[in-house]
């Protein structure tokens, strides 16, 4: 019997990390944890504060590694084929665990079997923009009035294909009966800037990031997609006020390769836990315009499939691909 050497090693590390006396040990050395974005952004912004608690509470340095590209799948990719030894882990999101399987024709890894959660970590709370000097609306009932008058004529942003953002558009033209015109932009700020230019006429699109245009008179928050009012926005109304059962949130989770023990998926659960339930730290992320969260990895890995099977339907319903 001929047994490859990569795969002998494979299998080696896999019986090392699974003894007890490694779990125990663990961690000896710094921990990686990477974010499939670009520094500065609320991923970022939520690794960098929440690994320095998780550090103290381990006992090592948790080294935030930034892997940005092709819609989250280069940091997932480099995730789950690394050593699933606690030593690396990932802070991915809706694209990576739930929506990129129905996005791409092709995908580096599967989210279920690549992938053994920790912990759902945060979701960012989705607000719907409009440009009332472009689009005459002050209300969810306007929007659809409006789009059924005109079908196809309304343009609404996005930071990409297949982003949080572009897929609640979608459900809620799928959602309320009406089509709209997707417009595709390189991120949210590019994005933000034709919306206030009224070059497009709404968006969907996190509080963080929409808080800074609601300022500006022609700027309004008509809905927001969670299924009850949002403490940001008082007195702004659900979408799901007009469109029964409408929600959408951008979320997000730790995750670390198949095969990490038990034991080590543990101790980062609980290290996450603890740093969330710092009242300085939790206040900072709310702060930012994210609720955060908190799970065992098995209600992780349902809400996973959950929405999954939400995104899935939507996606095939409006034929969008990604090669």
């Amino acid at each position: 019997m001929t047994i490859n050497r990569r795969t002998f090693v494979a299998a080696a590390i896999a019986a090392v990390a699974a003894s007890p006396v490694y779990a125990q040990t663990y961690p000896t050395r710094p921990i990686r944890l990477i974010v499939p974005y670009p520094p500065g952004g609320g991923t970022d912004f939520f690794a960098r504060i929440v690994a320095t608690e998780m550090g103290n509470s381990l006992g090592q340095t948790i080294v935030v590694e930034n892997r940005p590209g092709a819609g989250t799948l280069i940091g997932a990719e480099a995730v789950a084929r690394a050593a699933p030894d606690g030593y690396t882990f990932l802070l991915g999101d809706t694209s990576t665990y739930a929506s990129n399987r129905s996005l791409y024709t092709k995908l580096p890894y599967n989210a279920d079997k690549d992938f053994a959660p920790i912990s759902l970590t945060g979701r960012f709370a989705i607000v719907l923009l409009v440009n009332t000097d472009k689009l005459k609306v002050a209300s969810v009932k306007e929007l659809i009035d409006a789009a059924k008058k005109d079908p196809g004529k309304i343009d609404y942003g996005s930071a990409g294909i297949g982003s949080p953002f572009h897929l609640a558009g979608e459900l809620f033209a799928q959602a309320s009966g009406v089509k709209l015109n997707h417009i595709p932009y390189k991120g949210a700020a590019p994005a933000i800037q034709d919306l206030v230019s009224g070059q497009i006429g709404m968006m969907f699109v996190d509080y963080a990031t929409a808080r800074g245009q609601l300022a500006m008179k022609q700027i309004k928050a008509i809905a927001v997609a969670s299924p009850g009012e949002f403490s940001g926005l008082p007195g702004v109304p659900p979408v799901a006020a007009y469109v029964q059962g409408f929600e959408a949130w951008a979320w997000q989770g730790f995750v670390a390769p198949a095969a990490t023990p038990k034991d080590v998926i543990d101790r980062l659960n609980a290290a996450y836990l603890k740093a969330v339930g710092n009242a300085e730290i939790k206040q900072k992320l709310i702060g930012a315009g994210i609720d955060p969260l908190q799970s065992t990895p098995a209600q992780m890995a349902d809400y996973m499939r959950s929405e999954a099977a939400k995104w899935e339907k939507v996606i095939r319903t409006a034929n969008i691909k990604l090669d």
